[in-house]
């Protein structure tokens, strides 16, 4: 019987393969209204700019590793000076290392990464890579002469896609943490999102492509905030500014879509697999928080989930969303200020990973199914 496989993977050529590329910026959202910063029509008045995504968090590195063989890989987000993390999961069948160290009154304060991972519970080990990276350099929490870096984890499930005897392990993470850099982040299928897909109510036959996709928002003194979502729902992704679907469960015959909500509504017998799913990502600022304000931000950053996914949350999926502050922006916050655009660039995040995400046989992108009637 065969045993699972594992890539060595070199970081020269990790570095050479994956690049640090610049991905698009823009100026103006997805049509999404950002409260009292919104302009009717577009994008906002000089209060505002959106920014290269998670990267714009001063702090923030960040950096993907996608495996050969099958879609998958895993997204390293590192913070090396430390940031104060907190979690917020609201999926019932999450995959997760270290988060205990993130409640409010446990004594570690700062973290020094998160992993995203696809591999199910296997991708997991891609923390131990990360660990070992900001060890040889010296990140982490000093403790009798060494350091300890803490690097929280979530996974998602795509060992359905491709040979799922392919998984990101120590290797990948470490790959992917070797070439972490400020540069804005490559969205749609690459690292975490590599395997992700979407729309698995009608079956994985009817599913379309997930991906990884990012966004960001400065206001004008300066406070950044910035999420990353691999998304991997059950569910439909669906515009909250238009309700129109954007990638989901296709009809029979593959050129447009069933409607989650009409299935549900209709009383269809569905009930995908527990584990065969999950969204997570991390949403992070560079203000001065808490481990309380930070994890408060982090449950009102799964708002955004709830507007772009139908279903979220469900038994089936592990939805988990980190939480990151650098506190290198000066001044009092409001954390409901705070959590609302969490909301609201994890929406926008959650719509580009599929936007930008790439087809593969079985799983078309949302570019590439042809709605024409």
């Amino acid at each position: 019987m065969r045993g699972p496989r594992f890539e060595h993977i070199d970081a020269d050529r990790a570095r050479s393969a994956l690049g640090r590329a610049r991905g698009p910026r823009f100026a103006c959202g997805m049509g999404m209204l950002l409260g009292a910063f919104a302009v009717a029509g577009g994008c906002a008045a000089q209060t505002e700019s959106r920014g290269p995504g998670i990267t714009a968090v001063e702090g923030l590195k960040l950096g993907h590793h996608t495996l050969e063989g099958r879609p998958t890989g895993c997204t390293v987000i590192l913070a090396e000076d430390g940031a104060v993390a907190g979690v917020d999961v609201r999926g019932g069948a999450p995959g997760t290392r270290d988060i205990a160290l993130l409640d409010p009154v446990a004594t570690i304060e700062r973290v020094h990464g998160i992993a995203l991972s696809g591999g199910s519970a296997f991708g997991l080990d891609v923390a131990t890579g990360v660990v070992r990276f900001l060890e040889e350099r010296g990140v982490g929490v000093a403790f009798g002469g060494s350091v300890i870096p803490i690097v929280p984890t979530a996974i998602l499930f795509d060992l359905g896609v491709g040979d799922g005897s392919i998984r990101p392990g120590p290797a990948c993470g470490y790959a992917a943490a070797s070439i972490a850099s400020t540069d804005a982040m490559i969205e749609g299928s690459v690292g975490a999102g590599a395997g992700a897909t979407v729309g698995k109510l009608a079956g994985r036959d009817r599913a379309m492509k997930g991906g990884i996709g990012t966004a960001s928002i400065t206001l004008a003194d300066g406070l950044t905030v910035a999420a990353v979502v691999a998304v991997n729902a059950v569910g439909d992704i669906v515009d909250p500014a238009t309700g129109e679907i954007v990638a989901g469960a296709r009809t029979p015959d593959g050129t447009g879509f069933t409607d989650a909500r009409a299935l549900l509504r209709e009383g269809a017998a569905l009930e995908p697999g527990a584990g065969a799913n999950t969204t997570i990502g991390v949403v992070a600022t560079n203000a001065s928080l808490t481990k309380t304000q930070v994890t408060k931000i982090a449950q009102m950053a799964h708002d955004g989930f709830a507007r772009a996914i139908y279903p979220a949350h469900t038994p089936s999926d592990g939805d988990t969303v980190f939480g990151l502050a650098t506190g290198t922006h000066e001044g009092d916050v409001s954390v409901t200020r705070l959590g609302a655009l969490a909301a609201d660039v994890t929406a926008e995040a959650i719509l580009r990973a599929v936007r930008t995400a790439t087809g593969i046989p079985g799983f078309p992108a949302a570019s590439e199914l042809d709605r024409t009637p």
